[in-house]
């Protein structure tokens, strides 16, 4: 299979640049996976496709403010940072750009709070760095750092907390779980009354996910490493679900990977923490997902390729062709779909 097969258009203007005023008042395409059938909804009636005894489960990570602007002390050049990965005690591995302005044993000024040396130059061409603040890192990062939007987001964010979901929790992203951006605290409450149980599991988002695939044929593609972390309640929840015919429903890709990792490391859902490269694509055989909810992703990404593996290649693909010509609003500030 090769990644081109993966490829569709988009006119620009489809790229949603902001977030709607109301989370839910997105779109919904609503897929079922086994005839291909669409059904157009909007995301504030997602309860009407959902059953009593399905299991939610959510990416509680939260995004760091991780993009920062640092100005070497000895020449004044500024150099934009993100960070991507704790290493150690306010150490980080962080992206870099212009990368030659920032070499080994460079000191940068971020704030009269915060500043860092760049300790050493990775092979891939990411700098680790070693901060020294005057207060709390996170402190210093929620009052100077930038949410790291995507980079076919052109529109700067009015509200950092729009790229965080409502039940955002345990920091360390470096990009949101976006499918979970719909959802609402009433929503939440709303369909936990209904029957709907929720499972929180963490995966702390990477850049890799933006990055794209450059080999042709898809086998031969690498995945960044990812932190993950499943709690012995979610774990329960999930297993309980199973075990009373509920179905396990992932809000996003990131929520699917975390869950396909345990159950593909354990046979089963387990209390857990490690690091997953998990790659899903058209072959995969699911081993505890039964329906997902995601948003719609960039051409030949690994994400449409995850899509493709649980609802086939041509039903996906149909399904955005679909949506361009409805004109959804596509990527991370997008709409959504819900696959069953």
């Amino acid at each position: 299979m090769k990644t081109s097969d993966f490829f569709y258009n988009l006119p620009e203007e489809l790229i949603a640049q902001t977030p709607l005023e109301k989370r839910d008042n997105s779109r919904l395409l609503i897929m079922d996976k086994k005839s291909g059938e669409l059904t157009h909804s909007v995301f504030s009636e997602l309860e009407g496709f959902l059953k009593p005894g399905d299991c939610l489960v959510m990416n509680n990570t939260r995004v760091l403010p991780a993009r920062l602007y640092g100005k070497r002390i000895d020449t004044g050049a500024v150099v934009e940072f993100v960070l991507l990965k704790q290493r150690g005690n306010n150490l980080w591995e962080c992206l870099a750009g212009p990368g030659k302005k920032a070499k080994t044993g460079y000191t940068f000024e971020f704030s009269d709070k915060l500043s860092a040396v760049v300790t050493e130059v990775l092979e891939d061409g990411n700098r680790i760095l070693q901060f020294d603040c005057k207060e709390n890192f996170f402190a210093c990062l929620d009052e100077i750092g930038q949410m790291p939007l995507p980079p076919y987001i052109k529109e700067k964010l009015a509200d950092k907390e729009r790229y965080q979901t409502v039940y955002s929790k345990e920091l360390g992203s470096a990009a949101a779980p976006t499918a979970g951006l719909h959802f609402t605290k009433d929503m939440l409450e709303n369909l936990k009354n209904y029957g709907v149980k929720i499972a929180y599991v963490t995966l702390h988002v990477g850049l890799g996910t933006f990055r794209p695939v450059k080999v042709d044929d898809v086998t031969q593609h690498k995945m960044h490493s990812e932190y993950y972390s499943v709690t012995a309640e979610a774990a329960e929840i999930i297993n309980q679900t199973k075990a009373q015919g509920g179905r396990v429903i992932c809000v996003g890709t990131t929520s699917c990977r975390t869950i396909e990792s345990v159950a593909q490391k354990y046979g089963e859902i387990v209390e857990c923490q490690g690091d997953t490269e998990i790659f899903i694509y058209p072959g995969y055989k699911f081993k505890c997902m039964d329906a997902l909810i995601t948003n719609f992703h960039l051409p030949e990404s690994t994400l449409i390729m995850l899509v493709s593996a649980f609802a086939g290649f041509e039903n996906t693909m149909n399904a955005y062709k679909t949506a361009v010509n409805e004109k959804y609003r596509f990527f991370s500030f997008g709409d959504a779909m819900l696959i069953v």
